[in-house]
């Protein structure tokens, strides 16, 4: 399935609407350049889910954890940029433990993160030189029964 999004406020919409689709044990891998609008496409995630505080790209942290509303599910948020494939960081995150309650969603999370669970999104983010937002899903286990039914803006 691919979409266009031709504006910040298309991605929002986009992440938004995936984002109330996602529940605890969650994963959902963002792939794609630098300006793709992985970290856009968060904040619409996290509006979605309706979890609390500020959304920023977590380069320097390597993960932000969002409490949920009243009701709803915690976002981890996690940038694995910094990883350069050091999986031994990705484990002291101890973000398995996270996925049993959290929705987690990780940047540059593909090629180490898929080992945290078997179902899990990747969600691929081009950018066309005209900015628009190519979006594609990649759904893996579970995923792949779920994502026809979601109702995507697109």
């Amino acid at each position: 399935m691919k979409y266009e999004l031709p504006t910040p406020d298309a991605t929002m919409a986009f992440g938004r609407a995936l984002g109330s689709s996602l529940r605890a044990g969650d994963l959902v891998l963002l792939s794609g350049p630098l300006g793709a609008g992985k970290t856009t496409l968060t904040r619409g995630i996290a509006d979605g889910l309706g979890v609390g505080g500020r959304v920023s790209s977590p380069t320097f942290v390597l993960a932000r954890v969002h409490p949920a509303g009243v009701p709803g599910v915690p976002l981890v948020h996690v940038d694995a940029y910094r990883l350069g494939g050091d999986l031994s960081e990705l484990d002291d995150l101890d973000l398995d433990a996270d996925l049993e309650r959290s929705a987690v969603v990780v940047e540059w999370g593909e090629g180490s993160a898929e080992r945290l669970s078997a179902d899990y999104l990747v969600v691929r983010l081009e950018r066309r030189e005209d900015d628009v937002r190519i979006v594609a899903l990649e759904p893996h286990g579970t995923w792949a029964a779920r994502v026809p039914d979601l109702r995507l803006a697109g």
